[in-house]
């Protein structure tokens, strides 16, 4: 063994590493994000959850008890509604996480103890959320300033959509998020890396072939390869996880669609960033974190703090998710999604925009 080789390939591989500042930011990068993402994404207090009130009493006593939840801080009051139905509305949108129903006999229920008073219309497809909902039943009804209150537990809870509090029926439609990210975004970043590193994107540029017949051409078979993996986690999650499908199958697989020419397009973006199949791989991991722990995938999106959740706002995989469990679970049409029906189309458009325009240059 020679120290001056060994110092010679150790000199080498220090160049080489201070050229690769795609790596050398991962060395910085992953593990200050993963502290950052950890430290505030997983938050098992779940606060500030996204609540709308139908006061059919609409007396001092109802009122008094509207402002004790929002006092607690687990809820924040987003909107105030008529009816019970419009509450089942929200519910069902995924505008709200709770509904809050005060009957109009609400005074003489709070003092019967063989009545519950109010109820909770929790969205129970988050069994955390659920968790957390539950505790409000011990929310005391004040009736004065000398702070006689209700009997505890005066207050029904009921979950809708996953009564039994089965975890798999949350997990797997978020699930489907995850996978069609990890998967899209790495096989089309690694596809065009991969023509290029073989000397074949040079053979490419020479024929008639333009920039966006050829991203058209690399996308559209992840894209049934992308139906096909959906379709897969269906079955299993039915067959095994007894996991319903309760909207429209067809409204899924439209969802499913708008969401891999999203991540599609942002992999050829990535493939015109990087130069190897290895910095693909880097970038992809880069992204999925973020995906897995900011998207509401694992923990309950309203629980995060707010430039958590503007940062999960502007990931695909949020607004897939959301309507995953909206279609599968709460029976949502994509109308009642459009939010984030419109969210994936814009990112999906400027992503491909973007891709071509570098693609472009690239091939010139």
């Amino acid at each position: 063994m020679s120290p001056s080789r060994i110092f010679a390939i150790l000199r080498k591989e220090v160049r080489q590493l201070s050229r690769d500042r795609l790596t050398f930011g991962m060395v910085v990068g992953i593990p200050v994000g993963q502290v950052l993402l950890f430290g505030y994404a997983i938050n098992m207090d779940v606060r500030n959850l996204r609540t709308a009130v139908a006061d059919q009493a609409q007396t001092h006593l109802s009122r008094e008890f509207v402002s004790s939840l929002g006092q607690t801080q687990v809820t924040r009051i987003v909107s105030e509604v008529d009816s019970p139905e419009e509450l089942e509305a929200l519910l069902r949108s995924g505008e709200i996480s709770i509904g809050v129903h005060i009957p109009p006999d609400f005074d003489r229920r709070a003092i019967d103890a063989a009545r519950p008073a109010a109820q909770l219309m929790v969205d129970g497809t988050d069994p955390t959320i659920l968790g957390v909902a539950g505790q409000l039943r011990q929310l005391p009804i004040r009736f004065d300033s000398q702070a006689r209150a209700a009997p505890a537990g005066n207050i029904e809870v009921r979950a809708y959509y996953n009564p039994e509090r089965r975890t798999p029926v949350n997990i797997v439609p978020g699930l489907m998020g995850i996978i069609l990210t990890m998967t899209m975004i790495l096989f089309t970043a690694v596809a065009i890396v991969r023509e290029r590193e073989r000397g074949n994107l040079e053979l490419l540029i020479n024929t008639p072939v333009t920039s966006t017949e050829l991203m058209i051409g690399k996308v559209v078979p992840y894209i049934v390869f992308g139906l096909f993996q959906l379709a897969l986690i269906v079955f299993i999650g039915r067959l095994l996880f007894d996991v319903p499908v309760r909207g429209s199958v067809l409204q899924l697989y439209g969802a499913a669609s708008l969401f891999i020419a999203a991540n599609l397009s942002l992999g050829l973006l990535i493939s015109t960033a990087v130069k190897t199949q290895f910095q693909a791989m880097q970038v992809t991991i880069f992204i999925l974190l973020p995906s897995i722990l900011l998207s509401g995938f694992m923990f309950p999106f309203d629980g995060m703090p707010r430039f958590a959740q503007w940062l999960g706002e502007l990931l695909p995989t949020t607004h897939f998710i959301r309507m995953t469990r909206g279609i599968m679970l709460r029976e949502a049409s994509l109308a009642d999604l459009w939010h984030e029906v419109l969210a994936l189309s814009a990112f999906a458009t400027f992503a491909m925009m973007a891709a071509a325009l570098r693609f472009g240059k690239k091939l010139d």
